[in-house]
């Protein structure tokens, strides 16, 4: 407590000389409202700490605290600090955090950011160590693709047997191991028909004689840095007096190696992470990193942050019961003094359709509050999916019944046609050895360069050992004739005359972009083009000059693209959110919604199948992940049938829904979802759900129903039409029991004890869409409708 926080201290401050009163320890607000195990990580400063922090709460709280208190109590001044994040948004909130609780703007804090921006400051300052200029290009994705293929046809290989893409994800992921292709062990050699470590290294003299690098070459450069330069590292040990990591689970082998590489001068590292949350693998995450932790920093002290604020009892509850089937974790378990609330709620359905048709109808319940709980605003309920192609049935019936929405993680802003050519002029610029920038702009707009002569300009360009650039410049002079030549030679002379405007400094980095855009033809191309994406295109323009406000040149706003390609655009209003689970992660929601729930789908057969008991851990991860994204309410859901990618296949609950206990859950699928033989889903005496039947016991019950041997079998086939049923030997496949299916001929009239009289006008298996005289159109199964004995 400080001095001055009673009365008091209050008084007795005042009577002290003015000098002494503006020397006291000032307040510490930042320490109100913490918890205790929150409180022991903020103010233990010394040696190694990992704050284990379980999903919600509240790590972002004490992370910033940390800083806070560093700052604070002078045990260090601001760039003396390595703050560390995945993503820009986490580092300007922790800023603005920090800022918040010392009652001030934090000013000074350089080394705040993600690893891939701090590694460019790094990198700028030691380029020439790694054979870099200083003025480096960082290539994004779609110009790493456009050099791979070049490599690739200049080998004759064939790209679509030996895609560019699965060149780059190769040699991403051993540049996330910190591997140069020196260094790749020769049991991964055999990546890429047994020449991915050649194209590695054929990639990476490439990316040198453009003076370029990738999002890899960040990490790996500096990591190559501080082992072969011990003066360079050891400068930077001594730097940074305290080492602040977030999400420190979600780290790979190169980011782990760098840290560690730092930590070991003062080695005052405070990692952040919860190993239940580590769900990135697929793209080099190793939670092994945390797991380790006490191994790789001995004497670390370990702080469990296990109080949660954000979701109910139940919610927890369920999260708990399916992590814990995870074995390689540290452990904690999770409380939270809020009320109970409601349950996790599980539902199946028959389909896709009828589980995107249940949760619409569900969301627009539960925005009108009826169903027993307070109204809920759109944005405050979301649909997290495992795969992208599941959001097409929610789309749909979305896009049906007018229910606003939004897709998260969709294409982005900088990732059209028309802000990737400006870019690259924005790039040459900046960077004249930038060559694949060059190779997109020399002919946009047309200037009567055709394929050959540019490849000209290429050859002269290497037989003369310089950039496409100045391979250009020797053909204005001697290798091309004609319009093609008058043209690129006033490209050359306006790309000159724009990069003396930007060193010159005499136009702002904004009217210079909208000179380069007008001058160049591009603006005027559009503005020409009569098709009907062109005043979208010259708007988007616009967009991307305005944009460039908040930067302070050109270089640093590539910078800044290069790093996080993202700009999504809301209107304000409210919107019902549709993302996958890997995408939410961070996120929180009132409401949640968790379809798709079924073997095969979530857990991802493909990650069981790739990774075997590591991928089905991840899967737990993420299903955990999931369930705690929900503050008040979680609804999980499946279907007996998906349909994927055109073909119906049918499926079985995910083996997760077994790992919830079932006094946390309300069960709310309707009696005789799957047909006769295999009853309804509603809580078993003994545990676990009935109706609900686990993939072990599935292959015995549709054997001993034998129901392929059955006239309901012959039946379906006969009715089946075009497409032809299943066969016997996918029977272990299949959830319906052929034997209790009715069928009925479109244009019968039936009855059904709930929705009266209606006529069948589709017919789909064993379930029957009815037209019913006062309840409208509905799917029903077969076996709850009857033909006897109704009035015509």
């Amino acid at each position: 407590m400080n001095e001055f926080d009673d009365a008091d201290g209050f008084e007795a401050a005042a009577a002290l000389p003015l000098s002494a009163r503006a020397m006291a320890r000032p307040a510490m607000p930042y320490l109100d409202g913490l918890n205790p195990e929150q409180r022991q990580a903020v103010e233990t400063l010394d040696g190694p700490v990992l704050m284990l922090a379980g999903a919600g709460t509240g790590k972002t709280k004490a992370l910033t605290a940390r800083i806070a208190h560093l700052l604070a109590t002078g045990r260090a001044r601001p760039y003396d600090l390595l703050a560390v994040t995945f993503t820009n948004k986490a580092a300007r909130e922790m800023k603005n955090r920090v800022g918040q609780n010392i009652g001030q703007v934090v000013e000074g804090m350089p080394w705040l950011g993600t690893f891939h921006s701090l590694c460019v400051k790094i990198l700028r300052r030691h380029a020439e160590l790694v054979g870099l200029k200083s003025n480096f290009t960082i290539l994004d994705t779609d110009d790493q693709l456009r050099l791979l293929k070049q490599l690739l046809k200049a080998a004759n290989i064939d790209d679509k047997r030996w895609p560019a893409r699965h060149l780059a994800g190769v040699i991403d992921n051993w540049k996330n191991r910190a591997w140069g292709p020196e260094q790749v062990p020769v049991a991964e050699a055999a990546h890429f028909n047994n020449q991915g470590v050649d194209f590695y290294k054929q990639y990476q003299a490439r990316l040198l004689a453009l003076n370029a690098v990738d999002f890899g070459d960040l990490l790996l450069h500096v990591v190559t840095i501080f082992q072969r330069h011990k003066d360079v590292l050891e400068h930077y040990q001594q730097k940074f007096r305290y080492i602040l990591v977030d999400e420190y689970q979600d780290t790979n082998v190169a980011q782990y190696l760098w840290l560690r590489l730092l930590a070991a001068g003062h080695k005052n590292i405070c990692c952040v992470g919860d190993d239940d949350q580590s769900i990135y693998g697929w793209r080099g995450a190793e939670v092994g990193n945390i797991l380790r932790f006490e191994k790789d920093f001995p004497g670390a002290h370990v702080v469990r942050l296990e109080q949660n604020y954000r979701s109910t009892p139940h919610i927890l509850a369920a999260a708990s019961a399916v992590i814990n089937g995870n074995a390689n974790r540290l452990g904690k378990t999770l409380w939270t003094a809020e009320k109970e609330g409601e349950k996790l709620r599980l539902i199946g359905h028959w389909d896709g359709e009828d589980e995107a048709r249940w949760v619409g109808e569900e969301i627009e319940a539960m925005q009108r509050g009826t169903r027993g709980m307070r109204p809920y605003d759109l944005s405050k309920m979301a649909i997290l999916v495992r795969a992208t192609h599941q959001m097409r049935a929610f789309e749909d019936r979305f896009l049906t019944i007018g229910l606003p929405y939004r897709v998260i993680g969709g294409p982005r802003f900088y990732e059209r046609l028309e802000i990737r050519d400006a870019m690259a002029y924005f790039r040459v610029v900046c960077s004249p050895d930038d060559d694949l920038a060059l190779e997109r702009i020399i002919n946009t707009p047309k200037r009567g360069l055709g394929e050959k002569a540019i490849q000209t300009i290429q050859r002269l360009a290497r037989d003369n050992g310089v950039s496409m650039l100045d391979g250009a410049r020797i053909a204005v002079d001697s290798g091309l004739s004609g319009k093609g030549r008058q043209a690129l030679s006033e490209l050359i002379d306006a790309l000159d005359r724009w990069r003396l405007h930007m060193h010159e400094g005499e136009l702002s980095h904004i009217e210079l972009a909208e000179i380069i855009l007008e001058e160049s033809g591009y603006t005027d191309f559009w503005k020409n083009d009569k098709s009907i994406e062109a005043q979208g295109r010259l708007e988007n323009l616009k967009e991307l000059v305005k944009a460039l406000e908040q930067f302070e040149n050109l270089q640093g706003f590539l910078e800044h693209i290069a790093l996080i390609m993202d700009n999504e655009a809301d209107d304000g209003s409210a919107k019902v959110s549709i993302m996958t689970l890997h995408g939410a992660k961070g996120l929180e929601f009132p409401a949640v919604f968790l379809p798709g729930w079924e073997d095969g789908l979530f857990p991802s057969q493909r990650s069981m199948d790739e990774s075997g008991l590591k991928g089905l851990e991840e899967e737990r991860r993420l299903a955990y992940v999931g369930i705690t994204r929900a503050e008040e309410v979680c609804t999980i859901s499946f279907a007996a049938n998906r349909r994927t990618y055109g073909q119906m296949q049918s499926t079985l609950p995910s083996r997760f829904i077994d790992e919830l206990p079932p006094e946390h859950v309300d069960v709310l699928t309707p009696p005789g979802l799957y047909g006769g033989g295999f009853g309804a889903a509603a809580p078993r005496a003994g545990g676990g759900f009935e109706g609900i039947i686990k993939a072990s016991e599935m292959e015995a019950r549709v054997a001993s129903a034998n129901s392929y041997n059955s006239p309901g079998w012959a039946r379906m086939q006969k009715r089946s039409g075009a497409r032809p049923m299943r066969q016997p030997s996918e029977a272990r496949n299949m959830v319906l029991d052929a034997e209790a299916v009715v069928l009925h001929d479109i244009g019968t009239r039936v009855f059904h004890q709930k929705f009266g009289y209606g006529r069948v006008i589709g017919v789909e298996g064993n379930k029957l869409h009815i037209d019913f005289e006062k309840a409208g159109q509905k799917h029903v199964l077969a076996s709850y409708v009857s033909t006897d004995e109704v009035p015509f």
